[in-house]
């Protein structure tokens, strides 16, 4: 059977400028297929994506597929339906390997087949969890809380990546804005971006505000509420983006599910989300909120108020012992 995919120009998708003066699109695929998808057919759907005019993938050693998608896009690359040139292509470094940055990225290019990297994120500010084999479920025994420190060690390791052109842009993921602080006081080359959850249920407006400031593009995880996250990472307090009455009426509005109205509400506001799936209509219509059908002005500003300070991806699995995953997300002086 013939499928007939919904083609988006991806000239048409808006990029946004980074401070080193790369442009990034303004939305990408995630590929953390959480613990529903196999790794094939998270590859099967970049290819889809790219397929459709998506030209940003989101990568992470920990999510074990990178080789796959790399051999994707590699293949779309040899049939000449893409260039390495218009693909942005980020990846990051686990927290078991912050001792061996360089190492990490040299594995992390070689599963995705590139000679080089457009971004290249710290997972987590936790380089003290060296252990072999931590997972994103599992639990490392000798965790401690955040150093500095050791933290500006890996961040140097990060820098030198820039030096030797391996990596264009380097960038955080998981920071609060005192380890951020501290980061832009010490650092030689700032982070361009920090990845963060952000969707209309937990939008951080503190934090969206301080990256802002400095220069630092916001990249949203967890743009949709996550609704098929990991069950170790749900709580009896979460809520749903998708149940909310106001994302509801505007999405009633628009005529279209409210999964495109946190999509909508998120380019608009700034952020670049990285939504996920692996069905070729959901990865088109998520592509068309992009560019179509805006939010007014007056929507924006009531999204404002279903800020529900829902964090749904709590990193628990990173405490040390006698901590709570709270603790994980406290500035301390």
């Amino acid at each position: 059977m013939t499928v007939f995919l919904d083609i988006v120009d991806p000239a048409s998708v808006p990029k946004r400028e980074l401070a080193s003066g790369d442009r990034i699109p303004s939305i990408g695929l995630g590929t953390f297929g959480s613990d529903n998808y196999d790794n094939q057919t998270i590859a099967d759907a970049v290819k889809t994506a790219v397929k459709i005019g998506y030209r940003h993938i989101d990568c992470a050693s920990v999510y074990g597929n990178e080789s796959e998608i790399g051999t994707t896009l590699s293949d779309l690359i040899n049939e000449g339906l893409v260039r390495r040139e218009d693909l942005w292509i980020t990846s990051k470094v686990w927290n078991d390997r912050h001792n061996d940055v360089y190492g990490a990225c040299l594995q992390s290019m070689k599963d995705l087949k590139t000679d080089y990297l457009d971004l290249y994120l710290v997972h987590w500010p936790f380089p003290n969890s060296h252990a072999k084999g931590v997972s994103v479920d599992s639990r490392d025994p000798n965790a401690r809380p955040y150093i500095h420190e050791e933290f500006m060690k890996t961040w140097e390791a990060m820098e030198r990546l820039v030096d030797s052109g391996l990596v264009r842009n380097i960038g955080t993921s998981n920071m609060t804005q005192r380890k951020l602080e501290l980061l832009l006081r010490d650092c030689r080359i700032k982070p361009v971006c920090n990845e963060m959850e952000l969707h209309p249920h937990f939008q951080q407006p503190e934090l969206f505000d301080f990256v802002v400031k400095n220069g630092i593009q916001p990249i949203g995880f967890c743009p949709l509420g996550s609704p098929n996250r990991p069950e170790r990472d749900k709580t009896p307090t979460d809520t749903n983006p998708f149940e909310d009455p106001v994302i509801l009426k505007i999405a009633a509005a628009h005529g279209v599910h409210p999964a495109l109205i946190c999509i909508k509400w998120a380019i608009q506001r700034g952020q670049i989300p990285i939504p996920f799936s692996v069905k070729p209509a959901k990865l088109a219509s998520n592509l068309r909120a992009a560019i179509e059908d805006p939010l007014t002005s007056e929507e924006m500003e009531v999204m404002k108020t279903v800020d529900k300070n829902c964090r749904l991806v709590k990193g628990q699995v990173f405490t040390w012992p006698g901590a709570t995953w709270e603790d994980l997300w406290k500035d301390e002086e």
